[in-house]
C-alpha cells in the first residue's frame, strides 16, 4: 500500500513545471594574427573576376524545408502527455474512494514517473528545459481546449503517450505548428497522412507482421509457410499486408505464402492438408485475441508430432500465458518494437528507484517514459528542433534500439513522408519463465 499512497499524492498533481538550469560553456576567439608584408618589388596583375556560379539550391531532408532549419535554443519547451484519468479519481475531492488508486491509473503515472527520472538524468548533464505535463485524459482541460487556449504554442517538442480521441488532434496541431510529436505507446497511425512531424515509436500492425514474414523467410532454409487466419476483414487485411511484404522482399530464396482460412469448425483434414512432414511448417497466425489464438493452437496441437511446426503471432501474445499442457513442445514466437533484458545501468537505476519509493518494481510503462523522453531530448540537446535528418543515433541507445523510416502511403510518392516509423522489430520467442530474443538489435 506504501506504492499506492505515493502515486496517489503524485496524481494530484494534473500540470507540472521543471525548469532545469545549465551552464554554457565559452571558448575565446583565437588571437588574430599579422601576416607578412607585401611583396613591392613584383607588381601584380589585378585578378580577374571570374562569373560566379550557381550553385544548386540544397534539397531540404525529406522534402521538408522545415528540416533544412537548424533552431537552437538556450532552452526548449516540451509537453509530456500521459492518462492520468485524474477527474475519474479525483471527481469530489482529493480523497480516493477505497484509499486505493484504480488500476486504470497506473500504466499512466508509471510513465509519468519514468519522464520524471530521464529529467533528472538529463539536468544532471545540463540541460535545461521547462517542461509541462498534461493528462490527456482531462475532460475540462482536454487537447482540443489547450489547443484552443493557444497553450502549446511555444512547444518544441510533445512527447505523449497518447491514443484515440486525442492522437488525431494533436498530430494535426503539431503538423500545423511544426513541432515535432512522438507517439510513445499507439500503435497505430490513426488514418494520419501528410504528417512528417509525426514519430510513432510503437511499430504499427503492418511492419510487425512484415519483419515476422522478413524473419520466416530468411531464417530458415528449407520452409512452408501459412498465414492461418479467420474469415474476417481485419484478418485479411494482415494477410494482405503479409503478400505486400512477400512481393517487395527481395531474397532469391524466398518461399510462396499460402493462406488458410480456419473456423471452429475447421476439420483437422481441412487444416493438415497445408501442412508437410518434411520441412517447418511457418505458421503465422493472425488472431490478436487470447481466444481465437489459442482455438487454433489446439487445433495444430493435435499434429505437432506428425507435423514439426514454428507458430509466429501478433505483438498482443507478449502478455499471453500458454501454460495449457497440449501447447508443450510448440515453438512459439511474437514480434515486438521493446526489449528490456533490464541488466542495464539505466534499468537498475529505474528498478532501485522503483524498489525504495514504491516498494514494487516497475511495469513496462515506466521503462518507456524514461527511455522515449532521454532519447528525444537528448536528440534535442544536440540538434536542435528540428533533428529529424538524424533520428537514429547509436550512441544515444537507452535500452531498445530505434529504427525510424519514414512511411509512404501512397504508392511511388516522392513527396514528404506521411510520418516516420521505429521500424525495428524484434522477434521474440515464448519460453516457460523467460522469453528470449531471437533477431539481433540494430
Amino acid at each position: 500500500m506504501n506504492r499506492m499512497k505515493s502515486l496517489t499524492s503524485l496524481a494530484v498533481i494534473a500540470t507540472l513545471l521543471v525548469t532545469l538550469q545549465a551552464c554554457s560553456i565559452f571558448r575565446s576567439a583565437p588571437a588574430k594574427t599579422d601576416g607578412p608584408p607585401p611583396e613591392l618589388s613584383k607588381p601584380t596583375k589585378p585578378e580577374e573576376k571570374k562569373p560566379e556560379e550557381k550553385k544548386p539550391e540544397a534539397k531540404a531532408p525529406f522534402n521538408v524545408p522545415a528540416f533544412a532549419k537548424e533552431v537552437k535554443r538556450s532552452s526548449y519547451n516540451i509537453a509530456v502527455f500521459a492518462p492520468l484519468y485524474l477527474d475519474s479519481v479525483f471527481a469530489t475531492s482529493l480523497e480516493i474512494p477505497g484509499r486505493t488508486m484504480p488500476r486504470y491509473v497506473l500504466p499512466g503515472l508509471e510513465f509519468y514517473e519514468g519522464v520524471q527520472l530521464a529529467l533528472d538524468s538529463l539536468q544532471s548533464q545540463g540541460a535545461k528545459l521547462n517542461v509541462t505535463v498534461y493528462d490527456n485524459k482531462s475532460r475540462n482541460n482536454d487537447v482540443a481546449s489547450l489547443i484552443r487556449n493557444r497553450l502549446l504554442d511555444n512547444t518544441d517538442l510533445i512527447i505523449g503517450a497518447v491514443s484515440t480521441p486525442e492522437f488525431k488532434p494533436l498530430s494535426d496541431f503539431a503538423k500545423q505548428k511544426e513541432i515535432n510529436l512522438v507517439s510513445a505507446t499507439y500503435p497505430n497511425d490513426a488514418g494520419i497522412t501528410d504528417n512528417p512531424f509525426l514519430l510513432i515509436s510503437n511499430s504499427t500492425l503492418r511492419s510487425h507482421v512484415e519483419a515476422m514474414h522478413d524473419y520466416a523467410q530468411r531464417g530458415f532454409a528449407n520452409k512452408n509457410i501459412l498465414v492461418v487466419r479467420r474469415a474476417s476483414n481485419f484478418e485479411a487485411g494482415i494477410a494482405g499486408n503479409i503478400k505486400a511484404a512477400y512481393d517487395k522482399l527481395s531474397y532469391d530464396k524466398k518461399s510462396r505464402v499460402r493462406e488458410v482460412i480456419w473456423n471452429d469448425a475447421t476439420t483437422d483434414l481441412q487444416l493438415t492438408q497445408y501442412l508437410l512432414t518434411d520441412r517447418p511448417n511457418l505458421l503465422i497466425v493472425t488472431a490478436l485475441d487470447e481466444a481465437g489464438a489459442k482455438s487454433i493452437l489446439r487445433k495444430l496441437a493435435a499434429h505437432k508430432a506428425t507435423y514439426p511446426m514454428q507458430v509466429f503471432g501478433m505483438p498482443t501474445w507478449d502478455v499471453m500465458k500458454f501454460k495449457e499442457p497440449e501447447f508443450a513442445g510448440i515453438t512459439m514466437y511474437y514480434s515486438s518494437p521493446y526489449y528490456n533484458e533490464k541488466t542495464d545501468l539505466y534499468s537498475r537505476y529505474i528498478t532501485d528507484h522503483f524498489r525504495k519509493v514504491y516498494k514494487s518494481r516497475p511495469s513496462d510503462m515506466a521503462f518507456k517514459g524514461f527511455e522515449l523522453t532521454y532519447y528525444f531530448v537528448k536528440l534535442l540537446m544536440q540538434d536542435g528542433v528540428y533533428f529529424n535528418k538524424d533520428l537514429n543515433k547509436p550512441a544515444n541507445r537507452v535500452f531498445t534500439s530505434f529504427n525510424f523510416q519514414p512511411v509512404y502511403l501512397k504508392d511511388g510518392a516522392a513527396d514528404m513522408p506521411d510520418y516516420f516509423e521505429n521500424k525495428n522489430i524484434y522477434i521474440i520467442q515464448k519460453g516457460d519463465s523467460a522469453d528470449f530474443r531471437m533477431n539481433t538489435a540494430l
